[in-house]
């Protein structure tokens, strides 16, 4: 029994000592487990950046009481943020931020880099360009060329000043600027500028940037120098005064170098005007303004045309047609013993050459014409169909009884009767077998188109033959009264026949087969409007400054000259006049032709 009892009660001890709530001694708890710090994220606003510029450094952790900075930042940093640095050095940063937690937990470290690098140099920019008088010892005033949207500046030096040697002054973003591979030196390297200049910008970094600087001297055109001997005035049309001629060709032209000449007035009505126009021979053959060879050159004046582009747009025409030759013309400045005198369109001459009216040993060049209008050694004979006009043999140079001279008589004649006689329209025995028919169909169309008023009849009705051949019309010449530039006769109106009611021409319309060839050959000018306006807008832009500059001299603009029609105060007013007639004449002619 003792022993049961012995046993109960260290069991009940047992029990009682490893009991939770009851009294007595307990045993010890475990430790509490410590979470150690960490890092979220650290990160950067940029992995690479330019020297100078700042980063923003972001941080989050959790389980921390401070954080520190370390590497290519410092100091003691919040549990969570961001901080803005600005780096100055190229170099790679590596930032580092540790983050500890209570006594006992291990730290959290976190690092970024950031590759800070050299900031590109500025692109290169030509902001401006100049020519300073104070540089330039020609220049008169500061000249500023005007920044285009093209990479282009462009500017004109409005005297008749060398620019072949000008000074430019630039300002410029980039670290040298060069012209030709040649290093620039703003105010102080002289070049050439003649021709558009291409300039380059470059920066530190090697990148460029290309410019077009196109100076434009006086008004643009080829600029031709007359020098008489003692300065004579060139106050006749009969009488040669000798002198020398020079040429700037500017752009697009060869210079001629300064050679003898000689030169005269020309012209009829044209020698009255204030401005006059002349006809140069130069002592041996040569190109002049890119044209061929020759020794006669004609200087137009253009004074009662204020477009300064009928003659040329006329020339233009038979460019495209079927005439043989047409003469070459070329705008041009000219100085007269150093004094502007205006510009004037330069031209071939009508004459017999191998580079104008090709007529051999032996051909002819006829003119309509006027019997008043003659000079007093002329050559000529009347027609035998009619008394509108007489024939002056302009080439060659004979005598009334030679045998020459009865050819050409007899040729013409035979030719009228041809015409006149009652089997006109025959092929084999009616005119067609004197004439170029082709020639006859484009000299009228031009001459109907443009309705020139000497055309009909009056004077400047140019044929040529070679005997044996068939005569031919051409070339064109003297159409500043042409496309309505005219106040004494119904030419003026872009509406009406007009060289139709020519003498020869009035019976070659009584012969359907020529009706036919006319509006045959009407479809092709007819669709070359286009073509012709487009001229018309080309050679305007050409005289955009020489108009003025011409102007200037002659003060023309706005005020009547004879045989003007209509008055504008503009030069673009005179032109647009010119393309609306021009355009309404096609079209009357469109339908008059097809009625026929």
């Amino acid at each position: 029994m003792n022993r049961i009892s012995i046993y109960f009660v260290s069991l009940i001890f047992i029990v009682s000592c490893g009991g939770g709530s009851g009294g007595g001694s307990t045993s010890p708890s475990s430790p509490p487990t410590l979470s150690n710090p960490s890092i979220n994220s650290f990160s950067s606003s940029a992995e690479t950046i330019y020297v100078n510029e700042s980063i923003l450094l972001s941080w989050i952790s959790t389980n921390s009481s401070n954080c520190s900075a370390g590497g290519g930042w410092s100091g003691q940093k919040a549990t969570g943020g961001s901080e803005a640095i600005a780096l100055s050095e190229i170099k790679t940063y590596s930032f580092t931020l540790t983050c500890s937690g209570v006594s006992g937990t291990q730290d959290a470290t976190a690092s970024v880099a950031v590759n800070v690098i050299a900031a590109p140099a500025p692109a290169p920019e030509l902001s401006s360009l100049a020519f300073l008088a104070e540089d330039n010892s020609s220049l008169e005033e500061d000249i500023f060329l005007q920044p285009g949207t093209d990479n282009t500046f462009t500017g004109r030096i409005s005297l008749n000043t060398p620019v072949k040697n000008l000074i430019a002054s630039y300002e410029y973003v980039g670290s040298s600027i060069q012209i030709n591979a040649s290093e620039q030196e703003s105010g102080v390297t002289t070049n050439d500028f003649t021709e558009p200049v291409n300039i380059t910008v470059e920066n530190s970094d090697g990148d460029t940037k290309s410019y077009i600087i196109d100076v434009t001297k006086f008004t643009g055109l080829p600029i031709i120098y007359l020098q008489t001997d003692s300065f004579l005035p060139i106050d006749s049309k009969d009488n040669y005064i000798l002198g020398d001629t020079w040429v700037d060709g500017g752009r697009g032209f060869n210079d001629f170098e300064e050679s003898p000449m000689k030169i005269r007035g020309r012209g009829n009505s044209t020698w009255e005007f204030p401005k006059k126009p002349f006809q140069m021979k130069l002592d041996d053959k040569g190109e002049f303004l890119g044209m061929p060879n020759d020794k006669k050159w004609l200087f137009l004046a253009e004074y009662a045309d204020k477009t300064m582009l009928r003659n040329k747009i006329a020339y233009e025409m038979g460019y495209i047609s079927n005439l043989d030759w047409t003469p070459q013309a070329r705008f041009a400045e000219v100085f007269i013993n150093g004094e502007y005198n205006g510009t004037y369109n330069v031209t071939q001459k009508v004459e017999e050459s191998d580079n104008r009216v090709a007529l051999g040993d032996t051909g002819y060049l006829l003119e309509l014409d006027q019997l008043e209008r003659l000079d007093f050694d002329d050559v000529y004979f009347e027609s035998t169909a009619t008394d509108k006009f007489i024939v002056n043999i302009k080439e060659p140079s004979l005598e009334y009884d030679s045998e020459e001279y009865s050819y050409i008589v007899n040729l013409i004649g035979s030719f009228e009767s041809a015409l006149f006689g009652a089997n006109f329209t025959s092929e084999s025995n009616g005119y067609r077998q004197f004439i170029d028919i082709d020639s006859f169909v484009d000299w009228f169309l031009i001459s109907e188109i443009t309705k020139n008023v000497d055309s009909m009849f009056f004077s400047s009705i140019y044929l040529n033959v070679i005997p044996e051949e068939r005569i031919k019309m051409g070339p064109l010449w003297d159409f500043d009264l042409a496309f309505g530039n005219v106040d004494y006769a119904d030419s003026r109106y872009p509406e009406g026949w007009w060289v139709k009611y020519n003498p020869w021409y009035e019976r070659l319309f009584q012969d359907p087969y020529f009706v036919a060839k006319v509006k045959e050959r009407f479809e092709y000018f007819n669709n070359n409007q286009d073509l012709i306006i487009d001229k018309i807008d080309t050679y305007s832009a050409q005289l955009k400054w020489a108009q003025e500059e011409n102007d200037n001299k002659w003060q023309t603009m706005g005020v009547f000259v004879w045989p003007n029609p209509v008055v504008f105060d503009t030069y673009q007013e005179e032109v647009d006049s010119m393309k609306s007639w021009y355009s309404a004449r096609m079209s009357w002619l469109e339908s008059a032709i097809d009625g026929l």
